[in-house]
């Protein structure tokens, strides 16, 4: 099976500098850039580096997924954070786990000791509370429901209707923000009983760049869309 790594941005070059070059080119057979708008000279260091860069249109990370998914070759896509939370040296066991048959496997940073250094009270509550509610709701078994670090089947996008504006936009207006695809990913695989694995990853503090956490926002759209799919979606 390919394996496509792909990589979100925005003014992200200090993390690029110092995470991608620990990402061993030969652990994938495509590496993707999905770039909204770089201006810290994060898509020229990208290119200057041989990787295919797309540039995304729309805002959103949702957006950064979607719009790079014509260009994915993989079987496989890896999700991958070049800001320091994602740990490089987890690919390569990411990729073994979903070659045992896995539809998605997660990167948890609270399975087996793993630890999130960029967790503060209110985002590790988050995290607590939505995994809980998704396992409650949709028959679940995560111990991190959230995380963008995971791999996954790349018919899962169209399969699981991830790549319809309309699942997203609704939520969007109403707390007046751009949302991950993330969550939803995780409520409608454990639905239709994918097989699910996880391994355990820390997640470091962020390097450089901006913080970019509307948790309030975004948790509010997450628990719509939640309370949404249990009757509009099967």
């Amino acid at each position: 099976m390919k394996v496509t790594l792909l990589i979100t941005t925005i003014n992200e070059l200090e993390g690029m500098k110092a995470i991608m070059p620990k990402v061993d080119r030969n652990w994938v057979d495509q590496i993707i850039v999905s770039d909204y708008q770089s201006t810290d000279g994060t898509v020229e260091w990208a290119k200057e580096q041989n990787y295919f860069v797309v540039n995304q249109q729309k805002p959103g990370l949702r957006r950064a997924f979607i719009e790079a998914l014509p260009y994915v070759e993989g079987d496989i896509v890896v999700m991958f954070s070049p800001d320091g939370n994602s740990v490089a040296d987890r690919i390569p066991d990411l990729i073994n786990k979903m070659k045992e048959g896995y539809d998605m496997v997660i990167v948890s940073r609270y399975l087996d000791g793993a630890k999130s250094e960029d967790d503060d009270m209110l985002t590790g509550l988050g995290n607590w509370f939505f995994t809980k509610m998704i396992n409650i709701l949709f028959g679940g078994k995560y111990t991190d429901a959230m995380v963008m670090y995971r791999a996954c089947k790349k018919n899962i996008f169209y399969d699981l209707e991830l790549d319809k504006d309309r699942w997203y936009t609704t939520p969007e207006k109403l707390f007046r923000c751009h949302i991950c695809l993330m969550p939803l990913l995780s409520m409608r695989a454990a639905r239709r009983k994918l097989k699910i694995g996880e391994i355990p990853g820390d997640e470091p503090a962020r390097i450089g760049g901006e913080r970019k956490l509307r948790v309030l926002r975004w948790g509010a759209s997450y628990l719509f869309q939640a309370v949404r799919d249990l009757f509009c979606w099967q």
